[in-house]
Order: C-alpha cells, then structure tokens, then sequence
C-alpha cells in the first residue's frame, strides 16, 4: 500500500500545474460544473426532441442526475469521511510540494473524486442512452478532461481519479438498467433502422448538435482565458 501511494504522489506531481498563468485559468474554469451549463442543456434538448411522451423525456433526464446524485452521495457523504484521505492540496507530507492555484484547497479530504464520478457516471448512462459513436467519445473525452483538471490543481491524486471513474461506470450502467427497465413498461417496442437514427431513435443530427456545443464552449474559454 505504500508503494502504491508513492506512486501516487509521484504521478501527481508530475502531472500537477504547469506555472503557466494562461494554463492555470484554464483549468480553474474547466473544473468549473458552470462552464458545463450549455453541454447540459443540449444534451437536455436532444432528450426533449428526440423523446415521444412526458415520461419518457423525465425519465431520462432523471435517470441522468440520479447518476449525479448517487455518485455524490457515495463520495462525499460516505467514503470521503469513512476513509478521511487528505487532499494533496491539504496532505501536510506534501502539501507544499503540490502547485496550488489561486489558493484552491478545497475540503479536507478527497478519496475518491466525486468529479470523476459523476461526469463519468453521466457519460456512462447518455453514452448508452444515445448509442452514437461519436457522442460515447465525446462524452468520455469530456469526462477525462474535467478528471485531468482535478490533478492539474492539486486537489486529487491520481488513485482518486481512478476509484471516481471506476465508481461512475458502475453507477451509470446500474442507472441504465433501471431506466431501460422502466422505459420498457412505458414505451412501444420500436426498432431504427434509419441511417439518420442512432439504434435507441436519437438524430445523428441532433447528436451533431451536442457536438458543436462541446467545441464552441472549448474554445470560447481558452479565449477568454487569455484575458481573464
């Protein structure tokens, strides 16, 4: 086990800050879950659109932020106060070896990530929902880079990364499952065999969409990064 976290520590500060003024605003807003409002709300308009009933449409949505809020609940209310792992960032061996941005320290402990948790959660869960190629990459794109600004400030070693990805892969499949169940009782049995459909209805089109949501938030805050 002290192996493992020497390891731990070695991977982090290797991968920790830049002292890149530009870099560290960067990853102070990406790290940000408001920086994410639009991708939100395009996935939430493709669900809309490309849903037939009331019900359908919550339940998806809903199943969405039942991954985000189980995978809270396990991390930040049972297993960071259970397992009492300091953050690098607060760690006293290392704390003053971890490049600290702007002061971001955060809470005391940070076994496991509840950021890597719950956006993979939500990639997990909309990757299946979906079923489009390029979305399920886009979606765990996202999920690692968000994973990659926790290590970047310090405030998660890789080991909780880890455990957060590994928690939000369970909790998105187990969350699908559920919603499957359900959807199956409330929807008509249909099969898409258009090529302007993904296997579950969705538009590619739409899917698109998200996409270029994605790209325009990316680029609008390295932009503004540079003037912040």
């Amino acid at each position: 086990m002290n192996e493992i976290i020497n390891i731990d520590q070695i991977i982090l500060l290797f991968l920790n800050g830049s002292h890149s003024l530009y870099a560290d605003t960067l990853m102070t807003v990406l790290t940000n879950a408001f920086t994410w409002v639009p991708l939100y709300l395009a996935l939430i308009f493709v669900i809309i659109k490309n849903n037939e009933t009331m019900p359908q449409i919550l339940l998806a949505i809903g199943g969405a932020l039942l991954c985000i809020l189980i995978t809270d609940l396990i991390a930040d209310v049972i297993v960071k106060p259970y397992v009492e792992r300091w953050r690098p960032t607060q760690d006293p061996f290392i704390k003053y070896s971890v490049d600290v941005v702007n002061g971001m320290r955060e809470t005391k402990y940070g076994f496991f990530s509840a950021h890597a948790a719950n956006t993979f959660g939500i990639a997990v869960f909309v990757s299946l929902l979906v079923r489009s190629k390029i979305l399920t990459w886009m979606m765990f794109l996202w999920s690692l880079l968000n994973c990659y600004t926790r290590i970047y400030l310090g405030v998660h070693y890789p080991g909780d990364i880890l455990v957060g990805l590994l928690c939000g892969a369970v909790v998105g499949v187990l969350v699908y499952l559920a919603y499957f169940k359900i959807y199956k009782k409330i929807s008509p049995n249909l099969n898409y065999i258009s090529t302007q459909y993904t296997s579950t209805g969705y538009s590619h089109n739409d899917i698109h969409l998200v996409f270029n949501v994605m790209m325009y938030t990316l680029v609008v805050v390295s932009i503004c990064a540079v003037f912040v």
